[in-house]
């Protein structure tokens, strides 16, 4: 054992004096294996702290996430009412306890600067169900439920320390929380650092501080879904078992109440692990990243085993004398396998540098799909992973030259001191050259389908002014307000910041395009429309906006007028409509014709108003949801006629730089109510391009390893045919003497080029045909690149290859004949 450990120690000294012999090809193989384990490391420790790392919670495998599906609807998250986690709770075994999570908007005033805030309102319960400690004071619970408890607030790790820089004095402060009215609460505890669910909760308060969770109507209203359910497996069950008896209760809950479960929306209800439903949404990407740098690896490899193949056939005159002189195939395999281990060793500790920063931005990008990436750490698993990765290329690489026998080295090469490149040699150095085109086309034309996408939604035109609008989050304080003093404050600002300099006009909307989610709509009926028996149910999106809301943001009036001071509380009831209500509803005329909500949930919702609406205009469709806009239903109200749900937002177009106005606009507001939250100010503009963010995102990740591959690929082919070039001189030698042109040479070598290329690009395109269909079955959300970006990245390859051959290929014209002729 210890003579076979020495052994292999002098082999390795040997093979380092060797490689530093070859100083060039040492660095070049050295540095693209570094590209391709530091991908790899980089990815398995994103992959792994994501996907694989335990979460905090105590017993997290036994913590699931209960979820209820309206398909049908096109709801694949239905949440549950209260009086739906009632039946399931008294009726289900398998689960010992369960613990609910309502998501809830929240102005909160009384830690430094009024804010928004997301908040979940959970039971007394929750936390014990999820098994998460305090870092400070303590979490909510028993003494917490319930409508007489003093109102409580428990902050997240990740808001405590970045909004308030982990003060540990907020303990015991008292907050004030306004929704659909104003409730004080105690600060009581800070959350541990943990995945928090949804991602962007950044405090957790009792049901006593949501009015709105007090009212019959969420206690009683089985269509009053909001809530979100946890679990936890009783003692001896399993999550098969609990997802069977789940389903069973359910299936009789919705035969007791069938009015609440309509056949046509296909309500299902499942239950998976927590973990799996934390990152359910980075999954894909995760996976498909994975195979990328698995591809990346793969080309490094490739290309490395070319250098290593022509090196080899270099030195077949020192591998024949050394097999003439009675060493082994095995022996000299050692050798090769010592300088392949040396290689890859160097190879690998570069690569684990260069993946350090690769994680610190893949995980940036990564946080966008899962909320675990912004607390990945490196740890030892990369070193485990470049250790693995190197050892697997050395072994590859070691085993791809053809060794001589001691009785064939007189054949190998020892009676020759030229380089000749067999045609056994050659077929493998081709063949590794295709594999490195393919591989590369896969991820070029990947990369090509992200900036398709990107350039096809930055070419989209919105239909209203993005360029001079600035978005202001103004929320609306209900506190110490009647409704009426409410508008009139909103008025009185809007008045006072129309007198700025530079500002044309102002208005008051509920939501800023694309930065809020307000993909809620209602049914809606019109007066003289009768649907067709085949026709489903009308259904529009609610907007409450001030007088020039439409003016402000650019939007026509086609027909009609717009909303004016005239149109008051107690005023006749009216509304504009987009033009797809219009055409759909009013093919002829919609004004003066009335539309209502007739939507069950309003039964749950009473502020907004069920009378008919008298139609006073028709305004252009407003696709505030999508960047590529779609034809969208839409009925507006007047703020003075309809409480303002929602978040207040501003809206100020200006005729220059609108940023300036921040301050002063600030000032104004504060100056009429000094409670008054005013953030995230940004133009139409910037807030779309920050919308766009992860697909430009996915175009610099993407298109990066699709630049490494490409340019590996590319020396790939350019260091074949150079080899080959080399190989072949007494070849060229004769043709240029028995008077072929070197112009024809030239061409011939190009055309061997752009032919390795041909063949990669047609491995490549059923190569990655074949995958995309296996990954289809594990993925389901994944989609085939267009034509476009497989014609482009087939064009880019083949040009690219083509540019790798001229230098071989001038070389080869430039052979001078005598000197071609007196090789050998």
């Amino acid at each position: 054992m210890i003579e076979n450990i020495v052994s292999f120690l002098r082999e390795l000294k040997v093979g380092a004096r060797s490689l530093a012999r070859t100083k060039g090809l040492t660095v070049a193989v050295v540095f693209i294996l570094a590209l391709g384990i530091g991908a790899n490391a980089a990815m398995f420790s994103l992959v792994r702290g994501v996907l694989l790392r335990p979460l905090v919670n105590r017993d997290e495998d036994r913590l699931v996430y209960i979820s209820q599906t309206a398909k049908g609807s096109g709801d694949n998250n239905a949440t549950f009412s209260m009086p739906e986690i009632a039946d399931l709770q008294a009726r289900i075994k398998t689960l010992n306890s369960f613990g609910d999570f309502s998501t809830v908007g929240f102005t909160m005033v009384g830690l430094g600067e009024p804010r928004e805030v997301s908040a979940g309102v959970v039971g007394g319960s929750y936390f014990s169900v999820m098994g998460l400690r305090p870092v400070l004071g303590r979490l909510l619970d028993a003494r917490d439920d319930g409508p007489n408890a003093a109102g409580a607030v428990v902050l997240t790790y990740h808001f405590w320390t970045t909004a308030l820089n982990s003060d540990p004095s907020v303990l015991g402060k008292s907050v004030r929380l306004d929704s659909f009215d104003s409730r004080s609460a105690t600060v009581v505890g800070v959350l541990e650092p943990c995945v928090p669910y949804p991602a962007d909760t950044e405090i957790i308060a009792n049901i006593v501080t949501s009015a709105h969770h007090l009212s019959a109507t969420m206690v009683t209203n089985r269509i009053h879904r909001m809530t979100e359910l946890f679990g936890r497996l009783a003692p001896g069950a399993n999550l098969d078992t609990a997802r069977a008896e789940l389903r069973s209760v359910y299936a009789v809950m919705k035969k007791e109440h069938p009015e609440d479960y309509p056949a046509k929306a296909d309500y299902q209800v499942n239950a998976v692990r927590l973990r799996d439903q934390l990152t359910s949404g980075a999954r894909t990407i995760l996976l498909v990243l994975m195979a990328t740098a698995v591809l990346v690896f793969i080309i490094a490899c490739s290309n490395v085993a070319n250098l290593i193949l022509a090196r080899t056939v270099r030195r077949e005159g020192e591998l024949g004398i050394r097999a003439a002189l009675g060493a082994s195939t095995g022996a000299l395999r050692r050798n090769l396998l010592a300088e392949s281990l040396l290689l890859c060793v160097a190879g690998a500790a570069l690569g684990i540098l260069i993946a350090k920063p690769m994680v610190s931005v893949l995980a940036r990008y990564m946080s966008r799909f899962s909320i675990r990436a912004l607390d990945l750490t490196v740890d030892s698993s990369m070193l485990w992973v470049g250790a693995g990765l190197a050892v697997l290329a050395a072994a590859l690489l070691a085993f791809v030259p053809r060794l001589p026998s001691s009785g064939g080295a007189q054949g190998f090469g020892l009676a020759s001191s030229s380089t000749r490149v067999t045609g056994h040699a050659n077929r493998k150095l081709r063949v590794f050259a295709v594999v490195q085109i393919a591989a590369s086309f896969v991820l070029v034309a990947s990369a090509g389908a992200t900036v398709k996408t990107l350039l096809s939604l930055q070419a989209a035109q919105s239909g209203f002014d993005t360029h001079h609008v600035l978005a202001v989050n103004v929320p609306v304080i209900r506190f110490g307000k009647t409704p009426i003093q409410v508008v009139d404050y909103y008025r009185e600002a809007t008045r006072q910041i129309r007198q700025l300099p530079g500002v044309q006009n102002v208005a008051i909307g509920t939501i800023v395009p694309w930065r809020d989610d307000g993909n809620f709509t209602l049914q809606v009926s019109a007066d003289g429309h009768v649907p067709s028996p085949a026709e489903e149910p009308a259904r529009a999106q609610v907007r409450i906006v001030s007088p020039g809301f439409f003016g402000t943001l650019g939007l026509p009036i086609l027909e009609g007028r717009d909303f004016n001071d005239s149109d008051r509380d107690r005023s006749e009831p009216v509304a504009i409509v987009s033009q797809s209500v219009a055409q759909r509803m009013f093919p002829r005329d919609a004004l003066n014709h009335h539309v209502a909500w007739t939507d069950p949930i309003l039964k749950v919702i009473p502020m907004i108003n069920a009378t008919p609406l008298r139609i006073i205009g028709v305004v252009a469709d407003m696709d505030d949801t999508n960047v590529v806009p779609k034809p969208t239903m839409t009925v507006y109200r007047p703020f003075d006629q309809e409480a303002l749900l929602g978040g207040g937002r501003m809206f100020v177009h200006v005729r220059s730089d609108p940023y300036p106005l921040v301050t002063p606009i600030t000032r104004i507001m504060r100056g009429l109510s000094a409670d008054q939250p005013v953030e995230h100010a940004a133009t139409l503009d910037d807030v779309r391009a920050e919308v766009l963010s992860p697909d430009r995102l996915n175009v610099i990740v993407f298109g990066a390893f699709a630049a490494v591959a490409l340019l590996i690929a590319v020396v790939g082919v350019a260091g074949v045919l150079a080899f080959s070039v080399s190989g072949r001189t007494r070849e060229f030698g004769i043709r240029l003497a028995v008077g072929s042109e070197p112009r024809r040479l030239l061409l011939r070598v190009i055309m061997e080029g752009a032919v390795m290329a041909i063949a990669g690009l047609a491995v490549g395109v059923a190569c990655g045909f074949g995958l995309a269909q296996l990954a289809g079955t594990f993925l389901g959300d994944l989609q085939m690149p267009g034509m476009l970006p497989v014609a482009g990245s087939a064009l880019i390859l083949l040009l690219a290859a083509v540019i790798a051959s001229v230098i071989p290929a001038a070389r080869a014209a430039r052979v001078d004949v005598i000197q071609a002729l007196r090789t050998e």
